[in-house]
């Protein structure tokens, strides 16, 4: 495991990060006891990098990571927290807070939940459409100056955003969806994020399961799974991503690898200063994505690659409509 660094002013951290919302929500049930066991392989692999959202299981992830990391030592590891997202009892999204005293009363419920004096990297989770940008980095700007948080983030912001943030404090890294299938992010956001010094962490490297190579059409999600909702697993849409996946298959198999360690490979290809989130719940799967660091493509690969799975072949959204419009990076 190498380390890359997220951007000019951030921290650095290991070339593949742990994303732990499925531990907790979005894709059905998971296994306590077998999530805590993958956070630590993923420590042991040589992973420093965690995320999590406060939203995610209304803060049963938080508590998860605070219990899986009670016996390890706190500067080794690097946590990740979206804040914002409100939701309801029954769990149904309300809309986002990220006014400055939601920004300090969300960051002292984290610390508790996660048992730890400080975050490491803080970051809205979307746009607050009420709130400027920059108030909301101001507020947490103000908790970096008391010492509750050592870095800025961001969330699915578009590239002026990203500038107005900047411009209030350093950003250390936009989080957002990047994948051989979700390239939107290529043409105005990440030319931007370079510009400025500013890092890229990627999430749904794997399409949510699509590009795992484990996906299969008559597999049923029950109706909390995001996968029940969304776009690209839908009818028609989902039997014309899966012939794509099958074409990468192909080309998984000639590499003696698998579908989603092609995958990994070739958003880690995308630069030094990105850095893929892997969302593994088990440790199979946790296994299976970092020999996606043994995976050499060379230029004729990635052509390959590129050409079998062009930057627009995907059919369906990358979320539903409602959410779309959440997206500030969409616009």
């Amino acid at each position: 495991m190498r380390n890359r660094r997220l951007g000019t002013t951030g921290p650095e951290v290991s070339e593949l990060g742990l994303g732990a919302m499925g531990m907790s929500d979005m894709y059905g049930p998971a296994d306590e006891t077998e999530s805590v066991a993958t956070i630590h392989a993923a420590l042991d692999s040589g992973i420093t990098l965690i995320d999590t959202g406060d939203f995610y299981g209304m803060g049963h992830n938080e508590m998860l990571i605070g219990r899986a990391l009670r016996d390890r030592v706190r500067e080794d590891v690097v946590i990740s927290v979206k804040f914002g997202a409100q939701r309801g009892p029954d769990g149904q999204w309300l809309g986002y807070d990220a006014s400055p005293t939601g920004v300090k009363t969300a960051l002292a419920y984290s610390l508790r939940r996660l048992g730890t004096d400080y975050i490491d990297i803080y970051r809205p989770a979307r746009l607050d459409p009420n709130v400027p940008i920059e108030d909301t980095v101001g507020a947490i700007a103000e908790m970096v100056q008391a010492g509750y948080v050592r870095h800025i983030g961001l969330s699915e912001v578009g590239a002026e955003t990203v500038r107005r943030a900047n411009a209030v404090h350093p950003i250390a890294d936009l989080q957002i969806e990047y994948s051989l299938i979700s390239r939107g992010v290529e043409e105005n956001i990440l030319p931007a994020l370079r510009e400025l010094g500013i890092g890229l962490t990627a999430y749904g490297v794997l399409s949510r399961g699509l590009l795992s190579g484990h996906w299969t059409k008559d597999r049923t999600n029950a109706p909390t799974d995001f996968r029940a909702h969304s776009p690209r697993f839908q009818g028609e849409n989902l039997a014309h991503n899966l012939t794509l996946v099958e074409a990468l298959r192909e080309i998984a198999g000639q590499k003696s690898v698998s579908v989603a360690q092609i995958a990994i490979a070739w958003v880690l290809s995308r630069g030094e200063d990105i850095v893929p989130l892997v969302g593994a719940r088990r440790r199979d799967r946790l296994a299976e994505a970092t020999g996606a660091l043994d995976v050499g493509l060379s230029e004729e690969d990635l052509a390959v690659i590129e050409k079998t799975v062009p930057s627009d072949a995907a059919a369906g959204e990358r979320y539903a409509p409602a959410q779309m419009r959440t997206l500030d990076s969409e616009r």
